[in-house]
């Protein structure tokens, strides 16, 4: 069946990055940010993680916004909620010095370029534990205008989040399409390949490749962004 809609991967695949230094990066930003707030390090960072655990077992019944902020306030207390406004600030202001933390790859652009060229439809489909504002201003990182994208995922308006199939699923069903119309970018082999569980095709970025089990990738489509721009064009 023909591709209609294109789905990209933001991190390590638009925006180049090694997980293990953007998040001590991010971290290190936003501790900094809620200390005079009194909160310590680790119980932060412990809340934190614990409430994003929350939301990749989201079972869809409500928003992950609304999963974070509930996991959250039991990790830390109803106190978070008061502070809420701080954490919003945050996004808006400190989070954009973790660009320090990522790369730049110019043909993260070309290939946005290419595929709205040939008309396709596109969608940001970055795992949605972070706030919109996030998830733009770090397509702006990567010098993607955020407007490019009919949907962009994130945290308040996404109910699952990857490896979950239904993520996916839900996706196409916002967008109205088929999701065997549907292609899935991204460089995470156990994340992005579940977009097939969905029903979708799958090309496997290489040029950041994670693969934690060692998959064998050869049944999907896969390689550099040149490769995929050239699968794209015959598409």
């Amino acid at each position: 069946m023909k591709i209609t809609t294109v789905l990209f991967d933001l991190d390590g695949t638009l925006l180049p990055m090694d997980n293990d230094v953007f998040t001590k990066g991010y971290f290190g930003l936003i501790v900094k940010k809620l200390a005079p707030y009194g909160y310590g390090k680790d119980e932060l960072v412990s809340g934190i993680w614990k409430a994003t655990a929350a939301m990749v077992a989201n079972n869809g019944s409500c928003s992950n916004c609304d999963v974070f902020w509930k996991a959250f306030a039991g990790a830390l207390g109803e106190r978070v909620y008061d502070d809420r406004a701080v954490f919003d600030d945050f996004y808006l202001n400190e989070f954009n010095q973790a660009k320090a933390c990522c790369g730049s790859n110019a043909a993260a652009a070309d290939i946005i370029g290419t595929v709205r060229r040939k008309g396709l439809r596109t969608a940001l489909a970055s795992n949605p534990i972070f706030p919109m504002t996030a998830q733009k201003a770090r397509l702006e990182w990567a010098g993607i205008d955020p407007d490019a994208f009919e949907l962009i995922t994130s945290y308040e308006n996404s109910s699952s989040c990857k490896p979950n199939p239904e993520y996916y699923a839900e996706i196409a069903r916002r967008l109205g399409v088929s999701p065997e119309k549907c292609l899935m970018v991204g460089n995470d082999v156990y994340e992005d390949t579940a977009a097939e569980k969905a029903g979708m095709s799958v090309f496997l970025l290489t040029d950041n490749l994670i693969n934690r089990d060692n998959k064998d990738i050869s049944g999907y489509h896969n390689g550099s962004f040149g490769a995929l721009k050239k699968f794209l064009m015959q598409a």
